[in-house]
């Protein structure tokens, strides 16, 4: 499942995401590298292996972590739908009730976020807060930081993935 992910990943990155950087667009994921990242990592696999599966890695200028508890998660879960298996963890649980299964794992996967946080040094906001305050919290924080802190690492990944293209597939780097 993991590396079905991070091809799904390298795909969108490589069609998508890429290609508006080049043109000077801005781009705005709801659950990017990190997302995986977290969930793989709650199924047992080592944060060294992942990111190198990952690589050549894209770091996001800014990243808002909407910090939830396991129940709180379950709950809005519940509320619409019925987790899809990998989405509850049932093939690392082995739990029948996916409802169970989802609140069981989300607490592993909610720990790898927070271990991230701190390694990649997320902002943390509280998904719990009312959805006013936490629009105004991001608004604020966005407009704080336009520049982008990992400008030079960005640029050096960019080439490195331009250079591993087969000929013909070039995005138009330096043009």
């Amino acid at each position: 499942f993991c590396l079905l992910h991070a091809a799904d990943f390298r795909h969108r990155l490589e069609n998508e995401i890429v290609p508006a950087l080049i043109k000077g667009k801005m781009v705005v994921a709801d659950r990017f590298l990190f997302t995986a990242l977290a969930r793989d990592a709650a199924r047992g696999l080592p944060l060294d292996w992942l990111l190198h599966i990952y690589s050549p890695l894209y770091w996001p200028d800014i990243v808002f972590y909407f910090s939830v508890s396991p129940e709180t998660s379950g709950k809005r879960i519940a509320a619409t739908r019925t987790p899809k298996y990998y989405e509850a963890g049932q093939d690392v649980t082995n739990i029948s009730d996916p409802f169970e299964s989802y609140r069981q794992f989300i607490g592993r996967v909610i720990q790898e976020y927070e271990a991230l946080a701190v390694i990649f040094k997320f902002i943390t906001i509280d998904a719990e807060a009312p959805i006013y305050d936490q629009h105004l919290q991001i608004r604020q924080l966005f407009q704080e930081s336009r520049q982008r802190p990992w400008l030079e690492w960005n640029e050096e990944a960019i080439m490195d993935w331009a250079n591993m293209l087969p000929r013909g597939r070039e995005v138009g780097i330096g043009s």
